[in-house]
């Protein structure tokens, strides 16, 4: 099977999570996995996206199909549920919009920068390593350690869900893929 220069963006993703981890501001990079999805479902009315260039999926693939680290299990049928789906897309949008507000706090004036990653609201994941100021507002920096959560509780869930079930089985309830579902749906 010939290999195409889109079968390796999960490079990207084990990228972006590692360089995350040095430096918080490279977590602005993940907005290109937030909004290419969109974008792609927008314009061609499709989940091209999905099944052929998210880097995560690719990842889950290779981890959990290539190297054996998955079950290989069937996911129950209540994951695979639409409700399940729709109501993991609402707790990531909430999540989300967590972040944004806080992100807005601190531009306001309101709080402090907390330099804190947080896994699903509530582990909270001490990162001072990762950022040492900069020359931009702390509300850049504020939005990078909020994005980064979301990123990294989501990457989190799929592992798990790689571990347990088959390879690819986070994308079955994946915010992103629940969205470009939805969009394509609107486009029909």
């Amino acid at each position: 099977m010939k290999k195409h220069w889109y079968d390796y963006i999960w490079i990207f993703t084990l990228t972006y999570l590692t360089l995350g981890f040095f430096n918080i501001l490279f977590a602005w990079l993940g907005l290109i996995c937030f909004f290419a999805p969109l974008i792609f479902a927008i314009v061609g009315g499709n989940k091209l996206y999905c099944n052929r260039y998210c880097g995560r999926g690719q990842l889950f693939a290779l981890i959990g199909g290539r190297f054996g680290l998955s079950s290989k299990r069937n996911m129950p049928e209540w994951m695979k549920n639409k409700g399940f789906g729709y109501g993991f897309l609402v707790f990531f949008f909430a999540m989300f919009f967590v972040m944004l507000w806080n992100t807005y706090l601190v531009f306001a004036g309101a709080t402090d920068l907390k330099e804190v990653v947080t896994l699903l609201w509530t582990v909270k994941v001490p990162w001072h390593w990762a950022y040492h100021g900069t020359l931009f507002y702390q509300g850049i920096a504020q939005f990078a350690f909020g994005f980064y959560s979301v990123m990294l509780t989501s990457t989190i869930l799929g592992l798990v869900t790689m571990l347990i079930f088959k390879p690819r089985s986070w994308c079955v309830y994946c915010p992103m893929g629940t969205m470009t579902q939805l969009i394509c749906k609107a486009k029909q």
